[in-house]
């Protein structure tokens, strides 16, 4: 096993001479990743090859502004690195123009509506309690506070985004701009009908594709670029890149976003990350990629399934992407306090709002789970049916710290089986 963890993370001799307190805390996290199983939808293990791309010379370079139109001499190489990353990004996803600089998902949305909108217009957007982002108008969030977001909701017997509400509201609001996209939403979106009510009313068409640039990337689930004004996703997640964002758009919002991003939000871009960006877009572009984007799904509805049958209840009822929001109110349990049992235990995933919540963010009545990270060390649809057992466990034993301390050696001696990326 060691062998096969040294792939991803090599040895840091240097660092361990030189800092050896950081060394310490960085075994330790490495340690963590290996013996856990990582159900945070949001997460993922990049490969050897991205992961050495980002500890590069390359971040060592000053480089504000565009390839071939640079503030800062010997941009040369720079200028190659950061086009190679566009180019194949283009083709991944069939995008006019592309900006690979963002540095995440929240400064990439920030950059497009500095570019399209005006302070205090209307933006139709997903509401945070039924799936949608911080940056899709939660009032606390810039985008709340700058513009006017009104929220569109999913059905409450179904979990389902109303598209009747979405017309309705588009045509009583008549938005600058319409955003489709979410951070915990288990379904489908309909690109298509959302570009029809945009058209009706004469908005501009948004995408935030950060869940699910991979499933799209490896053609699993419908693309949004050729139909959408302008898209952005990260570069993390599914995709399987380094942290990061990008935006992508028609051409003719080229020059507006590009000087959204730089100078209107953002200083010099991290030449490193796009480095490793460039990597991950090539490692998409795989047949091999398809495959695994293939089995992320498969794991994902395996998983939802073998809850289902532990007594759980999935809003909507399944997922057609990689994650689900799991209802804790049949449980009487609270998302913070299950997320907090679970961590110990080894099992990490994050506590969510769901659909009509009584109770408050920070507390919640829900789970967000993944299957992204697992599904990278190779886990398949069989192994659902072990992690949906440690799941049930842990939750049926909430305030057994000793039968937790448990089922944490099982779940030990079941992660460490796998390795930390594997393609197959």
């Amino acid at each position: 096993m060691k062998e096969r963890f040294a792939e991803i993370y090599p040895p840091k001799d240097i660092l361990r001479k030189n800092d050896s307190e950081a060394f310490r805390i960085l075994e330790l996290e490495e340690r963590r990743q290996r013996e856990g199983i990582e159900l945070i939808a949001s997460e993922n293990y990049v490969s050897p090859t991205v992961l050495e791309a980002m500890s590069t010379a390359f971040t060592n370079k000053y480089a504000e502004g565009v390839p071939g139109k640079r503030y800062y001499g010997g941009n040369q190489f720079i200028d190659e690195i950061e086009q190679l990353a566009i180019d194949r990004a283009k083709k991944l996803f069939g995008a006019e123009h592309i900006n690979v600089q963002p540095h995440s998902g929240n400064p990439a949305n920030m950059c497009v509506y500095f570019a399209l909108l005006e302070p205090g217009d209307t933006v139709l957007g997903l509401s945070l309690d039924h799936g949608g982002h911080l940056s899709h108008g939660l009032p606390i969030n810039f985008s709340g506070k700058w513009y006017k977001f009104i929220g569109y909701k999913t059905g409450k017997e179904d979990g389902f985004i109303d598209m009747n509400e979405v017309r309705k509201l588009a045509r009583k609001t008549r938005p600058k701009m319409i955003l489709a996209g979410f951070s915990a939403y288990s379904r489908n979106m309909d690109w298509k009908q959302f570009k029809e009510i945009a058209d009706e009313v004469g908005a501009i068409t948004m995408a935030d594709i950060a869940h699910i640039a991979g499933l799209i990337a490896g053609k699993q689930i419908e693309n949004p670029v050729p139909i959408f004004d302008v898209v952005t996703t990260t570069t993390h997640k599914t995709l399987r890149g380094p942290r990061g964002a990008i935006i992508m758009c028609k051409e003719k919002y080229a020059k507006s976003i590009d000087r959204a991003v730089f100078p209107g939000i953002q200083g010099g871009p991290h030449e490193h990350t796009i480095a490793a960006k460039a990597v991950a877009f090539k490692e998409a572009s795989a047949e091999e990629f398809q495959s695994y984007t293939k089995k992320i799904i498969q794991n994902a509805q395996a998983l939802a399934k073998a809850l289902v049958e532990r007594g759980f209840r999935i809003v909507s009822g399944d997922t057609d992407n990689h994650l689900m929001l799991v209802d804790l109110m049949p449980k009487n349990l609270t998302g913070n306090v299950a997320e907090k049992a679970l961590e110990k235990a080894g099992i990490y995933v994050n506590k969510n709002l769901i659909p009509y919540d009584p109770q408050k963010p920070m507390v919640t009545s829900g789970i967000r789970l993944g299957t992204p990270a697992i599904t990278t060390r190779g886990m398949n649809t069989s192994d659902m049916e072990q992690i949906a057992n440690f799941i049930d466990r842990v939750l049926q034993n909430i305030s057994d710290d000793a039968k937790i301390k448990e089922i944490a050696k099982d779940v030990k001696e079941f992660a460490t089986s796998f390795p930390i990326f594997t393609w197959s």
